[in-house]
This record gives C-alpha cells, structure tokens and sequence, in this order.
C-alpha cells in the first residue's frame, strides 16, 4: 500500500514538474517574440569614440577572421583596437601583426601586459589595458567573437539619451551595453552540443530572464560595452581581477550603481571548439556551477528549463499512461518551437535546424550536468584547477 501511495506521489510530481516545464517553454517562446517585436524599432543616431578591448592569450578556431571583421565596420564615429598579451611570445601575436598590416587605415595596437593583477588573467589584462584607450567608452569581447558591419552603430545606440518625455520620467541612462550570441560548430559531439545548448537553452534563459525581471541585470561576455563613467563607479576593472564570472559581476555592480544593463538587438558569433566529450562536461560545469554561485536561487530555477527531460521521467513513473504521453509530446513540440525561434529566428543560427535531432540527448545530458553541478565548488579553467566561492576564484593546484 505504502509503495502504491508512493508511486502515485512521485506521478503526481512528476506531471506537475513537467507541465510547469511546458509553461517555461511557452513563456520563453512569448519572451523571444517580444524582443523580435523591439527589434524592428529604428536605432538612435549616437557614435561616440569606442575603444575595443580585446584579451588575447593563444590562438583560437577563426580568430583572425574575427579580428577582421572589427576593422570593416560602416560605423560613422571613431573606433580603435587594443589588443593586449602578458607576453610578446604570445602565439596570438602574429596574427595582430598581420591584422595590422592588411588594415594600415585601422588603429590598432598590440600592448604587453605582463603583470598579474589577481586569478583571472582576463581581467588582469583587461585593466591593464583601459588606461591605453583614447575613448570614453570600452567595448569588451572575446577573440572569436565575428560582428557585422553594423556592430557597433547598434551596440553604441543603446547609449544614446533619451530625448522624449519630462526629465523627472527620463529612463535611466545605460551604463552597460550586451548581446546575444550563435555558436558556430566544429565539427565533434561536444561542439554541436555546446552550440545546440547555446541556441536552444541559455539565450532563451536570457530573454526569460529580461522579461521577468524587466531588463537585463548582468552581463553576457560576447560584448561587454561599458562607459567609463559607469565603470569608474563601481571602482573599475580592478574590482573583477579575482572573479571568475567577470561578465556576470561587472553587469551586477553596474546594475546597481544605478543605471541600465540594456541588451542590444544585434547578435554576434562565436567559435565553439572542436571539444571532446571531456571537454565538453568540463566547461559545461564551469559554467553551471559558476551561475549557481552567482544566483543560488536562479540556478535551482533552471529545473523548469529541462521540460523535456521532466516529460520523459513523468512517462516512466506514470508507466506509458495516455496522459504522461501526450504530456511528452506536447513537451517537445513546445520544445522544438522554442528551438525554431530563438536559435532560427533570433539568433539566426541556420546549424540549429540541421541538429535539431540532437536535441532530446543534449536535453538529457544537460539534465544531468545540472544535477552535477550541485555536487561541489571544483572548476577546471585553462587547464588549471580553482575553488570557486562567492564569485572568486581560489586556485587548488599545487596544494
């Protein structure tokens, strides 16, 4: 008797579990209609100076290409690049040198920062290399990050006042500028996973999350567009040298500094690797367990994001019942529109539809490393181990 009860419990939960997931997904679906809808509004006519901050340390799939396409924007302010290396051995090196070669008209610099400023190297040269820049505002984005020609007209628009309305109902000013982004493959299990996650799982969290919470509150690392107002008050670079997830802080800080993290309708590409299946659970659980240090209650909210994998398990405790499958079927076509609209239609990412079959592993799989992700503080990160806690890092090899 006291087995049956139990079986009828855990049914019960699971069909309530999976049909809360179906609503995330229908929520997410509305959340990326919305930003589709915003899209279409004309952008404001503002091109300040921009300073691009760029970290190199390595080569990465495609990186020159991605430098390239920095230099062929039709933005009508001016723009630089700083490239920064903690050494002048940097194999990233050669390809600066021959960006500025095939670009003499392009301001570009290459700046040794040797100096280790705290755990994340990003950050230590990053702070290194604000003081170089000419410009009152800094664009941050990674090495494999490509843009379009229009990149930065629509990133910098975002920062333009608003000149509608009485000054007590003006917005706020934005002090951080974000943007979504597309994996491209490369080829391995792992780098279409990766991609597929990106596509179909985490920028659909995005949008949930700007709608909820009625705008952004941190930063995505496939641009970080800061002014130097904005940055100077929450004491700079310098404050993240020790952070792991230093796109997620500095958006935060901003945030509450009091001013506006907006999300800007253009969307960026970046390089995925060629990971093997190691790889692959590695830097998914860095990821997973450094969003759950930053946002504890968020993360254990990421259960509804697994609809699919919550269908499946209401079938086997509902044992094939008529109702826990078709509560899976209309799971995954939620789940396969979701899919569809954001990777397809906002993010225009055309590799989704092609890998669509993966889907329901990646979903599983996903499931698990959430699962996973509560079992510790342990990170693996350029292949160096770390504790990671309240946001910083504390390095464990060699203890």
């Amino acid at each position: 008797m006291n087995t049956h009860i139990l079986a009828l419990v855990v049914e019960a939960l699971t069909t309530m579990l999976a049909v809360a997931g179906m609503g995330y997904f229908l929520f997410a679906i509305i959340a990326a209609r919305v930003f589709l809808s915003g899209r279409r509004a004309p952008l404001a006519s503002f091109a300040p100076g921009v300073s691009i901050l760029k970290s190199l340390k390595g080569i990465d799939p495609g990186m020159l290409d991605a430098f390239r396409s920095h230099c062929r924007q039709t933005y009508a302010g001016e723009f630089e690049l700083l490239f920064g290396v903690s050494s002048l051995d940097d194999p990233a090196v050669p390809a600066v040198r021959q960006l500025q070669n095939e670009f003499p008209d392009s301001s570009i610099r290459l700046i040794e920062c040797h100096a280790r400023l705290g755990t994340n190297g990003k950050v230590s040269t990053l702070t290194q290399l604000a003081p170089h820049a000419r410009y009152e505002f800094l664009l941050i984005n990674d090495s494999d990050i490509t843009v379009s020609p229009h990149y930065l007209e629509s990133v910098m628009a975002d920062f333009a006042p608003s000149q509608s309305g009485p000054q007590h109902q003006q917005p706020k000013l934005a002090g951080l500028v974000t943007v979504l982004y597309r994996g491209r493959m490369h080829g391995t299990l792992g780098s279409r996973l990766e991609s597929l996650g990106i596509a179909t799982d985490f920028m659909p969290s995005v949008l949930v999350a700007r709608m909820i919470e009625g705008g952004l509150r941190y930063g995505l690392g496939s641009t970080l567009a800061v002014s130097r107002e904005a940055l100077h008050k929450i004491g700079g670079f310098e404050a993240l040298v020790d952070h792991l997830a230093d796109d997620y802080e500095l958006g935060e800080r901003i945030y509450k500094a009091g001013y506006r993290v907006a999300l800007s309708g253009e969307v960026v590409e970046t390089s995925v690797p060629a990971y093997k299946w190691r790889d692959f659970c590695d830097h998914q659980l860095r990821w997973l367990r450094t969003v759950r240090d930053a946002r504890p209650a968020g993360y254990a909210g990421l259960l509804f994001t697994h609809g699919f994998t919550l269908a499946l398990l209401n079938v086997v405790a509902g044992g094939l019942s008529p109702v826990s499958l078709w509560i899976l079927a209309l799971s995954f076509f939620l789940r396969l529109s979701l899919a569809m609209t954001v990777g397809a239609e906002v993010l225009g990412d055309h590799q989704v539809i092609a890998n669509l079959w993966l889907l329901p592993l990646r979903d599983i799989v996903a499931t698990a490393l959430w699962v996973a992700g509560f079992s510790g503080d342990a990170i693996l990160w350029r292949g160096e181990r770390f504790t990671l806690k309240r946001g910083k890092l504390t390095s464990t090899d060699g203890m």
